[in-house]
């Protein structure tokens, strides 16, 4: 490929990066490790395509081109461990919402940053990455391939995170996570493979593309507390299962609601609160299989849509919910039990029910449940929903 060409590709993805950036800052969170990270690939991408600009200027003896050639060449080696590390702990936090488990990885990360800087600092008295002839022109050293390697490593450990806790992840996080890879790799694929050719940084820019999709998708449709479904999306995802439930292929709504939420706020605080809610939602995520749907309702409620069309099933569901819960609560010692009252039913086609209209349905049982409960542990006053 000419140079001429390569640096017009690395100037045009600049400019997309940086359109990225602009419509990332409006949306992301000062305080978010996952908002850090996705920018810090995107500004390590940016200056390392500034950076591959550089590497370009070879076959030219004399002048400033050797310093731009040999600077350029030697901070890209140096830098290539950066980009996968920062993907790496991208994703790590993206499934398990652990800060500081996340942070962890930065010491591990920083020793292969290191050890590559090392021999990459020994390896120019010897031309094991690369050397330049006499011409001034960038070739291939015995050991090129360790930083590729390096990177593939990388790369390859993000995926096995990913698809072993594929169920942390909802399902556009899960294929946006797994497609992020997929451009890089195989622009070292083709890099490796078409010597002079330019493809890796450049294809990680469709791949922040994807990524920053599925963020705003993520944060329009998501509850901010729980990180499960929001009304809007339920409201959404509810009227497409109706619209498309026939006599044979239908599905089934769980409405949860926790018992005396109003206490826990009043007696714990607030922070208690949403603390429930939280364990709640990680319970409930616990309990459901691949394909089913899990939302905030609202308030302390949440809801479940599963393509169960057999009522013994669906009371089998609702039992496996049950034993989550109590399991939780025999566990250790908490400061207090969580409880719930549920309303649930399978969805008949032809009784043609809104989506509005079946929601109310499931509430009216809930709230049957609801009564009976406080009859049970004779509680006169209602817990606020």
């Amino acid at each position: 490929m000419n140079v001429t060409y390569i640096m017009i590709l690395d100037i045009h993805s600049i400019a997309i990066l940086l359109i990225i950036c602009f419509h990332a800052l409006k949306v992301f969170e000062e305080d978010s490790l996952r908002d850090k990270l996705y920018l810090s690939v995107l500004y390590t991408n940016v200056f390392l395509l500034v950076i591959d600009i550089l590497s370009r200027f070879d076959g030219h003896a004399a002048g400033f081109y050797p310093a731009l050639n040999h600077i350029g060449n030697f901070v890209m080696f140096l830098m290539s461990p950066v980009l996968p590390s920062l993907w790496l702990a991208y994703v790590h936090y993206q499934v398990f919402c652990d800060e500081k488990r996340t942070r962890r990885l930065f010491l591990p990360l920083g020793v292969i940053f290191i050890i590559n800087a090392v021999i990459l600092i020994f390896s120019q008295f010897f031309g094991l990455y690369y050397y330049f002839d006499s011409n001034n022109v960038y070739q291939r050293g015995p050991l090129f391939f360790i930083p590729v390697l390096v990177t593939v490593i990388l790369l390859l450990t993000a995926y096995i995170i990913v698809i072993v806790n594929r169920r942390n992840l909802g399902r556009k996080s899960f294929f946006s996570l797994i497609f992020f890879a997929l451009p890089p790799v195989v622009g070292i694929i083709l890099q490796v493979a078409f010597y002079g050719f330019a493809f890796i940084l450049n294809s990680v820019v469709l791949s922040l593309l994807v990524i920053l999709l599925n963020m705003q998708n993520y944060s329009v449709y998501t509850d901010y507390l729980t990180g499960l479904n929001n009304r809007k999306k339920l409201d959404t995802y509810l009227r497409k299962k109706v619209s498309m439930s026939a006599e044979g292929k239908t599905f089934s709504a769980i409405l949860i609601d926790i018992n005396n939420f109003k206490h826990i706020n009043d007696t714990y605080g607030h922070d208690a609160g949403d603390k429930a809610l939280e364990i709640a939602a990680k319970l409930l995520k616990s309990c459901i299989r691949t394909g089913d749907f899990i939302a905030r309702f609202g308030g302390d409620e949440f809801i479940i849509i599963a393509d169960i069309s057999d009522k013994n099933d669906l009371e089998a569901f609702v039992i496996r919910i049950n034993k989550c819960f109590d399991n939780y609560n025999k566990s250790a010692s908490h400061l207090y039990e969580l409880e719930f009252s549920v309303g649930y039913a399978v969805y008949d086609c032809k009784s043609h029910k809104s989506a509005a209209e079946f929601l109310k349905q499931i509430d009216i049982l809930m709230y049957e449940d609801k009564q009976a409960y406080h009859k049970k542990h004779g509680i006169i006053k209602q817990d606020s929903k």
